[in-house]
């Protein structure tokens, strides 16, 4: 059960699912979306990962009612803390969203050199000159990686690395253009559980040279170049030199910034090493990551669950009387769900 804690909420969205964790603390209950929530609870905590039904709910009748109940249920029991809001994580599946806040992060954390590669959003369809005219004034510089607008599901790591204006012409919109930054091939995920968070070292793409080139356009799946055990043409080099690992203060200042501006408490921060400038550089949020390697995920969402709890219990002492307040905030009918 432990090391399938992330499939755990994802696996289903019908299927009900009790589980005996092993552990004290909350109950642990799958809620099944086709049926009416109330019935369920109360919950004290929900924690989902909503983000399939959130991105069909646009093209998908069943989908958006689906979310409408959801929506429903949550804005009639206030008293539930969602892991994590809706809002925060539809802003992460969208990259023109998130890489707003990315590009903020060169002022708010000036003072531990973290920024983000200049970025140009691509709406619609373009001709080479605009796109040309556009990167000019973003500061961008070949090569580029180009990446889907929507940041979730199987297309969402199908990417494309572009090295001259030539090849501007396999851009498909709506997109993202991110200057490629030379760091070693080497990609440092950063998993955060609340107040904690984990650093785990995964390969990347290796260093090409600066410029416009004649090279063709690379397309690749960043899952699959990223992966622990990856070894491919794309990742290995052998010229490629040795950067030390990120600060762990400036890692922990930059959650602590993100935790912020997202106004959440699950997702992953992928960040590299310049190797000219030995820049913290953060090119990709994710919303609520798989967590692999990191075999402390399940302990650390726990503890962060119960210090929620326990924030929202101190908040409020004068309705811990309530019958309404006693079953959302510890009664032995209450529990912790996910989705």
């Amino acid at each position: 059960m432990k090391n399938k804690f992330a499939q755990f909420f994802i696996k289903s969205k019908f299927a009900v699912t009790y589980c005996s964790c092993g552990l004290p603390g909350p109950t642990h209950r799958m809620i099944d979306l086709s049926q009416p929530l109330v019935a369920q609870g109360p919950f004290d905590v929900i924690v989902h990962k909503l983000s399939d039904v959130i991105v069909e709910a646009d093209r998908d009748s069943q989908s958006q009612q689906l979310l409408t109940n959801f929506q429903s249920y949550v804005s009639a029991h206030p008293s539930t803390v969602l892991l994590d809001p809706l809002p925060a994580m539809t802003q992460l599946l969208d990259r023109f969203a998130s890489y707003r806040i990315m590009n903020k992060l060169h002022n708010s954390l000036r003072d531990w050199r973290i920024c983000s590669p200049p970025y140009l959003e691509i709406h619609h369809a373009s001709d080479i000159l605009t796109i040309q005219q556009a990167m000019v004034t973003q500061g961008l510089s070949f090569p580029l990686i180009c990446k889907t607008r929507v940041a979730h599901g199987s297309q969402s790591h199908e990417m494309s690395l572009i090295f001259s204006a030539g090849s501007l012409a396999d851009v498909r919109p709506p997109c993202v253009l991110q200057s490629f930054v030379n760091h070693g091939a080497v990609l440092h995920k950063v998993f955060v559980v609340g107040d904690r968070h984990f650093c785990v070292e995964r390969p990347s793409l290796k260093n090409f040279p600066s410029g416009p080139c004649d090279r063709k356009t690379i397309f690749f799946n960043s899952h699959e170049v990223s992966k622990p055990e990856s070894s491919s043409h794309l990742t290995l080099d052998e010229q490629m030199p040795c950067l030390p690992p990120p600060s762990s203060e400036a890692v922990a200042a930059l959650v602590k910034e993100l935790r912020v501006q997202l106004g959440m408490a699950l997702f992953g921060v992928d960040v590299i090493i310049s190797i000219h400038t030995h820049t913290l550089t953060v090119i990709d949020i994710n919303i609520f990551p798989g967590y692999e390697g990191v075999p402390q995920f399940f302990s650390s969402l726990l503890c962060h669950i119960e210090s929620v709890l326990d924030k929202q219990t101190a908040a409020s002492p004068q309705a811990a009387g309530s019958p309404e307040s006693t079953q959302a905030t510890g009664s032995p009918s209450a529990q912790t769900a996910s989705l």
